[in-house]
């Protein structure tokens, strides 16, 4: 009839197996192996949509776009446990004294660790969008979705955009949204054994279903939730098109991994509720709420050089700032004495400076007939990347990044691309011996750009 439709079905699969070489797991003296099959997790998703979209005439300066959606989903989720050798105790002394169990650097999934689980979701939308004017467009959207594990959720989503003259117009919307919980936030769980004061103790990943973690506050957990405001405005001068857009982003019960809690007071309260042999652990929790801030610059040129070619100018700058306002806590373990920090300063300082402030790019684009080429460089503003304490923070400076490339229409169906991204081969800022006592750590993992220098290629795609 008068509707475009569209219908997909996806699958997709992965897995990783831990197989651990070049190592010993101590406890069992000479007679351990030197390669472990230490287990691994796989994960499968499943997804059929169908989307319908069509114009209804409404009285209105345009059509009335109505816009309707459904989704199915499966997805699963599975652990497997390692050979018995890769987290087991042999039993062997080290100068008397008992060792840590498993492989080293990874001890294997246990068979407690092994799980197996999946969950359905399906939802639904209607989207509505018209000229209510021959200036004003607005449009509405909502979404219902229902999941076997944590519920419903409802969200929402109003915008408008009027345009004053051919060359300004304004847009604004605000909307909610959610992100449920993973699969694997909800069911992963890894155990190693330390030895604390000589004493072997469990230390877990923990679900945060786990009886262990539950005596320790842990909740079921729930969708992460957002509203979010968008104020822009559009420009157009001739071949300069500019757009500038200010958002506010609130993400309530953001979900985050708590800290390892091993103390002393974390093992007695464990032991007086009935888990021993039990030295702590971690587990998924809801509880940070952050608040964004900023604002998105983009500006393009058009250039018609003639018959040297044609140019395009891609300008683009983003400002932000990120506060972390709540942190979680749990009323069991703010009953001890000291209570254990769940989410510490380097968390913190993640959120709100483990980002670029500020980024800047600018982008040539030439092209003259079968011939064209690439300019691009890209600023990323300072970053922290935050240490044990303030002392140890080390602050990573701006760096900018040129990446070239240049590529010939050999026909017209295949083009031959040659390119450099990071031509000048730029590095982060060096973390320094205090932070990098292995000297296998030369660069913060905060890097925004790694910390792989150049990279040149060639390229030959093929269209039909």
């Amino acid at each position: 009839a008068a509707w475009d439709m569209d219908a997909s079905l996806v699958y997709g699969f992965n897995s990783m197996d831990f197989t651990i070489r070049n190592t010993l797991n101590r406890s069992y003296g000479v007679n351990s192996k030197t390669v472990f099959d230490a287990g691994g997790f796989d994960y499968d998703q499943t997804v059929f949509n169908f989307s319908g979209t069509r114009g209804f005439e409404a009285g209105l300066a345009s059509p009335l776009n109505v816009s309707l959606g459904l989704e199915a989903r499966r997805e699963s989720y599975a652990i497997s446990a390692g050979e018995p050798e890769s987290y087991l105790n042999g039993g062997v002394l080290l100068n008397g004294n008992p060792t840590a169990s498993g492989s080293q650097v990874f001890p294997g999934f246990r068979p407690e660790n092994a799980i197996d689980e999946d969950r359905t979701s399906a939802g639904a939308y209607v989207d509505i969008e018209a000229n209510i004017t021959d200036r004003l467009l607005a449009s509405a959207a909502v979404r219902a979705e229902s999941y076997s594990d944590f519920g419903e959720t409802l969200n929402g989503k109003l915008s408008a955009r009027y345009d004053f003259t051919n060359w300004f117009a304004l847009r604004t919307s605000v909307q909610n949204g959610f992100r449920a919980p993973s699969l694997q936030q909800q069911f992963f769980t890894a155990t190693s054994t330390n030895f604390i004061d000589g004493v072997p103790y469990d230390i877990t990943t923990f679900p945060a279903t786990d009886p262990v973690a539950a005596a320790l506050g842990a909740k079921p957990l729930q969708a992460e939730k957002s509203v979010n405001y968008a104020l822009g405005a559009v420009f157009r001068l001739a071949d300069l098109d500019v757009t500038v857009d200010a958002y506010h982003i609130g993400v309530n019960n953001r979900i985050v991994l708590s800290e390892n809690l091993t103390s002393t007071e974390v093992r007695d309260y464990l032991a007086q509720q009935g888990f021993t042999g039990i030295g702590g652990g971690r587990f998924f929790i809801n509880g940070v709420d952050t608040v964004t801030e900023g604002v998105d610059i983009v500006a393009s040129y058009k250039l018609d050089a003639g018959a040297i070619g044609g140019f395009e100018f891609l300008f683009g700058v983003n400002f932000n700032s990120t506060d972390v306002t709540r942190v979680p806590q749990t009323a069991e373990l703010a009953s001890l004495d000291p209570a254990p920090v769940l989410f510490d300063r380097n968390n913190i300082l993640t959120f709100e400076k483990g980002t670029p402030k500020d980024k800047f790019s600018l982008t040539a684009n030439w092209d003259l007939g079968r011939f064209g080429a690439m300019v691009r460089a890209t600023r990323y503003g300072e970053v922290l990347s935050p240490g044990t304490s303030a002392a140890n923070d080390l602050v990573l400076k701006p760096r900018t990044l040129v990446d070239i490339e240049g590529h010939i229409r050999v026909t017209d169906t295949i083009t031959f691309s040659v390119g450099a991204d990071n031509v000048t081969d730029e590095y982060p800022t060096q973390n320094p011996p205090g932070l990098n006592t292995t000297s296998n750590t030369p660069f913060s993992n905060y890097s925004p750009f790694g910390r792989s220098g150049r990279f040149v290629y060639s390229r030959l795609s093929y269209d039909w």
